[in-house]
């Protein structure tokens, strides 16, 4: 079964930025719609972002969602650990009985490789932060974009 708390939250996180940058404000609403997410499934990722200061979010009326901290300084290593938490890329096999030399040695060494492809995506990660992804996100080509009036009232009412 796919996964897909990283790339949500790496959408959220962006967009709050995004938000940041034109003045706007972010809210579970906005974020939900705009992504085209559930929201229940946005305020759950907003959980652990916020416990890790990646986020900050404030209640009532006129609440919003801000970046917990400034963007250079949030990696996409750390946005990626916050929400998958201890769940690693791929998982061994329970231990299977030691019939042959395969059956007996496969667990461990599969964990080995796993590990070793866990430590180097997280490296990746970490060479990229919310401020250069938000950049190169911004230079992308914008031509298959249309504009979501339903958005732009959303940013307007302040939801």
């Amino acid at each position: 079964m796919l996964d897909y708390r990283f790339p949500t939250a790496l959408q959220m996180v962006l967009s709050v930025a995004m938000a940041e940058q034109m003045g706007e404000r972010s809210t579970s609403a906005i974020l939900a719609y705009g992504l085209e997410a559930n929201p229940s499934f946005i305020r759950k990722l907003m959980v652990p972002l916020t416990r890790d200061g990646i986020i900050v979010s404030t209640l009532g009326r006129n609440g919003s969602i801000h970046l917990g901290r400034p963007a250079e300084e949030i990696t996409l290593r750390d946005i990626y650990l916050s929400v998958i938490e201890d769940k690693k890329i791929w998982a061994s096999r329970p231990d299977v009985p030691a019939r042959c030399v395969v059956s007996a040695n496969a667990c461990w060494y599969f964990k080995t490789i796993a590990e070793e492809a866990e430590e180097a995506s997280l490296a990746v990660l970490a060479r990229h932060t919310v401020a250069s992804a938000l950049e190169k996100v911004k230079k992308s080509d914008t031509s298959g974009c249309q504009p979501v009036p339903e958005l732009e009232a959303l940013y307007k009412k302040g939801h």
